[in-house]
């Protein structure tokens, strides 16, 4: 185990109640915009704005697996954060996170 990998703990983000079931939820953590996504295979968490043009991802069409970027139609796994579809090239920047007693952790 690195030595960031030590200095990282769980952080209780949202209640899995107050997420939007099955789409895309904002949430503010400090002073990042992230994503929470329930989606048909559990909950993932990136960065909220589109690695291409910067619109919140939360706000776009989301099919349960997938994000389509609001603004360009970029288009992402929400379970990796890979760029599936042009103009969108870098993936989503990924977040760490479990749920324990129905709250959702992230690993900061």
């Amino acid at each position: 185990m690195t030595a960031a990998a030590r200095d990282k703990t769980w952080q209780d983000l949202i209640a899995v109640a107050e997420l939007e079931a099955g789409d895309a939820t904002p949430v503010q953590l400090g002073r990042r915009e992230l994503a929470v996504f329930d989606t048909v295979d559990g909950i993932f968490v990136s960065y909220a704005r589109c690695t291409h043009g910067a619109a919140n991802l939360c706000d776009g069409y989301f099919d349960g697996r997938r994000i389509e970027c609001p603004l360009h139609q970029g288009l992402f796994d929400a379970r990796t954060g890979a760029s599936l579809a042009a103009p969108a090239r870098v993936p989503l920047r990924m977040i760490e996170a479990r749920v324990i007693d129905g709250r959702v952790q992230v690993l900061v």
